[in-house]
């Protein structure tokens, strides 16, 4: 079995299972045949995982462990439920890594809780004589991880705007510098739609040669011109005041 860090999910459920090392851990009582056989939680997943593995006994041991989490009641304390997810472990390391290695940007905790929450919710569904109850569980949860992991690489991350406007209206803007005596302001009010304002604003410095601006006020030699086309549609007002002039 492939070890994890101490944060992670599969890490943290095998310590709750196998606790401490002076802890007694409870043991697996299956039936194989005529036989009833005691198992220790490492017993019952080197039958399911370990090189001598026997599928009979790992069918047994299967339907044993289906059969307790299914039995116990919903206000217990799961512990039947957790045994189940830690047998089937084993079984979603490779798929895990291979995931992890294609896209390393993948958090490995949340794939791991993707799995835990697959085996969870098919285990209501599966049935304890299924000679592949583990199989069903296993796939699953590979499954699960698989479609978690494709739907969140094709996510596109954005900015968090809320955060952006805030930290922006947070910062004490500079002391702007007075206006010149002679400067202007422009003010721009758009009709009042949904829309908003769409337009391109151009400020044009008029060619050499020419009498001058076209507008009867006193403007300054970079506003030439400023209007729009005869056949375009209104979508706005806009309003030159010398710089400092009443609103």
């Amino acid at each position: 079995m492939t070890a994890t860090g101490p944060g992670r999910v599969f890490a943290r459920i095998d310590r709750h299972v196998l606790g401490s090392p002076d802890t007694i851990r409870p043991c697996l009582t299956v039936d194989v045949g005529s036989r009833a056989l005691s198992l220790s939680l490492e017993e019952s997943r080197g039958a399911l995982y370990g090189p001598r593995r026997d599928a009979v006994l790992g069918s047994a041991v299967w339907r044993q462990a289906v059969t307790k989490a299914l039995r116990e009641p919903r206000d217990g304390d799961g512990a039947g439920r957790l045994l189940v997810v830690w047998l089937v472990l084993p079984g979603l390391y490779r798929n895990l890594h291979r995931i992890l290695r294609r896209w390393r940007r993948l958090d490995q905790a949340d794939l791991e809780a993707e799995a835990v929450l697959a085996v969870l919710a098919t285990l209501d569904t599966v049935d304890p004589d299924n000679p592949d109850a583990g199989g069903c569980l296993t796939k699953e949860a590979v499954n699960r991880m698989w479609a978690y992991a494709k739907r969140v690489t094709r996510e596109i991350p954005v900015v968090d705007i809320l955060a952006l406007a805030e930290a922006r209206n947070s910062t004490v803007a500079p002391d702007e510098p007075p206006d010149p005596p002679e400067g202007w302001q422009l003010h721009i009010t758009p009709p009042p739609r949904r829309e908003g304002l769409y337009a391109t604003i151009r400020f044009a410095e008029p060619h050499r040669g020419q009498d001058g601006p076209r507008t009867s006020s006193r403007l300054p030699d970079l506003v030439f011109r400023a209007r729009r086309h005869e056949e375009a549609d209104l979508i706005g007002t806009l309003v030159l005041r010398p710089a400092g002039a009443h609103r």
